[in-house]
């Protein structure tokens, strides 16, 4: 059920067992299994159905750190939430992305992948993926086709990795169905967490205060609460809860907003291919994206390059992604950039303040550039290619001081303090893009696929203009998991520490971000919470049956003690 919060009379207070703060994929997610679980649910949505400005205004900040784009687009504060600007790319986390590693400070999850596989395994429907198979030789086999073929490696560096596409799944469109009809959750729609309320120690939540753009306000009481709004806004509403602990709360220890991660993207080099190799779809974005000739079973696929486990251990390096991404005419100019929002459009992509009629008109006034690059990109004209660069991301090591705080003057519209993003890389990850870059230039030129033309290193120097700004919208880290609270803001079952009813899902308690994409790993995370939480509220169910139980079983001696030996005996304490 949906209800609007702006038509709900402010002072009204409604209770459930669990209270989910967020409406996007963990959010959704949790609240589809604990329907399942019949669990009594309530979950706050922000936005509504639709973007609208207003709202999605309370999203913007500063960049303090490296030059950062955090809000407009890269996030959506709607039903749904960011499902609903996501590509859809799907992989799983690499096994040694959840390991101890020495050369790097702070890795480490309390758990290993297997663990995480067997909810893995279950995203697949969710998620709207293929087969549970990750194996790039199966792939090849599965697609069958000569332009879409796996490079020989031959250094023993070097391999590749599939990626899976979802379609993308829109969560808010997708389930929205599904929670309408449900009994167990009702959904508040325009429904702003403002503060989460405890007890006088902070230990205990007892319940959210909710505001509307519009004024109303509202509490929720639950007696589980799940904070489900994203790797920024996780930490602001924590740290904007100080009415009890002056720092925020489960900020005993200083960590919340801390360790904020994105991958960093850029593009670099030159790439020649070869005559054998120059057709290859299965490692260009360009080709691999969302294309039917790079797919089997009705699942599209992608393939990456990447290096081996010992390679990265031996050189001291971090877990790093490339592919390539080939050169269109016109690439880079307003009509390809028109008609490059017009296929997001397309995907259901949000994109703050997109409109069809000025892209029509942007493409009409460059019609060289626009059908250059339309042309290209829907036909596939190798000769109209002008060159290939490589496209890499690589993980963030993660960084104490780089952070999500409070804005010590700025305010949104609800009075609430809004965001400064400090994102800061490790000398590292400089590091670890020119050796992977290079290692895999290497692997090229040895089996024969290309010649590779590198750019100057990064390594001690200035990001190149190339460097994404909006890194690739993964916003991650700022509510760290770990079993001690000296580390984390959670525990292995994302509680959050010193707080007996408060847990966080979502990629803000990763504590390391491998070099894969987060939303898988954020719907299996939310699936196992999911079992926690049911079990969680068993035992309190049971446990209050025991008390209740014992309280019949005394009413019971009380009234037979009555009989014999009469209420003033019993008032005077004869059964002491």
């Amino acid at each position: 059920m949906f209800i609007d919060t702006r038509r709900v009379e402010s002072g009204t207070h409604v209770k459930a067992a669990v209270c989910i703060i967020g409406g996007g994929i963990a959010g959704i997610t949790l609240a589809r299994e604990l329907e399942r679980e019949g669990v009594d649910t309530i979950l706050l949505e922000s936005g509504g159905f639709e973007p609208d400005d207003q709202t999605r205004d309370l999203y913007r900040g500063d960049d303090v750190g490296i030059p950062y784009t955090f809000a407009d687009g890269c996030r959506g504060r709607f039903f749904g939430g960011s499902s609903n600007c996501w590509g859809g790319w799907c992989r799983p986390l690499d096994p040694w992305d959840f390991e101890k590693r020495a050369w790097i400070p702070d890795s480490g999850w309390p758990f290993g992948l297997d663990t995480l596989m067997p909810y893995y395994k279950r995203t697949h429907e969710l998620l709207k993926l293929g087969p549970s198979n990750f194996e790039p030789a199966w792939w090849e086999k599965a697609i069958n086709r000569q332009d879409v073929r796996r490079f020989p490696f031959v250094t023993g560096k070097v391999r590749d990795t599939i990626s899976q596409f979802s379609p993308p799944a829109r969560f808010g469109k997708l389930y929205r169905e599904d929670l309408r009809r449900a009994r167990n959750v009702t959904v508040y729609l325009y429904a702003n967490a403002v503060n989460i309320a405890t007890d006088a120690g902070g230990k205990q939540v007892t319940q959210i205060d909710v505001a509307t753009l519009t004024g109303r306000k509202i509490a929720v009481s639950a007696q589980l609460y799940v904070l489900a709004t994203g790797g920024i806004e996780n930490a602001r509403l924590l740290l904007a809860s100080s009415q009890v602990q002056k720092d925020g709360l489960g900020n005993d220890n200083d960590l919340v907003g801390r360790y904020f991660m994105d991958h960093p993207r850029l593009q670099s080099g030159y790439v020649y291919f070869s005559r054998e190799w120059s057709r290859n779809k299965l490692y260009d974005i360009k080709y691999h994206y969302m294309n039917s000739a790079v797919s089997a079973g009705g699942t599209h696929i992608a393939s990456q390059l990447a290096l081996k486990e010992d390679v990265l251990r031996q050189e001291g390096l971090l877990n790093a992604r490339v592919w390539f991404a080939s050169i269109f005419p016109g690439e880079g100019s307003a009509g390809a950039q028109a008609l490059f929002r017009c296929k997001q459009a397309l995907l259901a992509k949000e994109q703050a303040g997109w409109r069809l009629r000025d892209d029509l008109m942007t493409m009409a006034a460059h019609p060289v550039d626009t059908f250059g690059y339309g042309f290209t990109r829907l036909f596939q004209p190798r000769y109209l290619i002008r060159g290939v660069r490589f496209q890499i991301i690589v993980e963030p090591a993660p960084c104490r001081d780089s952070r999500v705080t409070l804005s010590p003057t700025r305010t949104d519209s609800l009075g609430m303090r809004r965001v400064c993003v400090d994102w800061r890389l490790a000398d590292q990850v400089r590091r670890t893009f020119d050796r992977t870059l290079a290692l895999v230039s290497d692997e090229l030129r040895r089996s024969g696929v290309a010649s590779v033309e590198l750019d100057p290193p990064i390594e001690g120097g200035t990001w190149p203009s190339s460097f994404e700004k909006e890194g690739t919208w993964h916003h991650m880290g700022t509510t760290r998991m770990h079993e001690s609270p000296k580390s984390g803001v959670v525990d292995a079952n994302c509680k959050v520490h010193g707080v007996s009813n408060l847990y966080i899902a979502g990629s803000s308690v990763f504590p390391t971000a491998g070099a894969n994409f987060p939303t898988i790993t954020i719907a299996a995370l939310t699936l196992r919470l999911s079992e926690h939480l049911a079990m969680q509220l068993k035992q309190r169910s049971g446990s209050s049956q025991e008390r209740a139980g014992l309280d019949a079983e005394g009413n019971g001696m009380l009234a037979a003690a009555r009989t014999v030996f009469g209420a003033p005996a019993l008032r005077r304490g004869a059964l002491r």
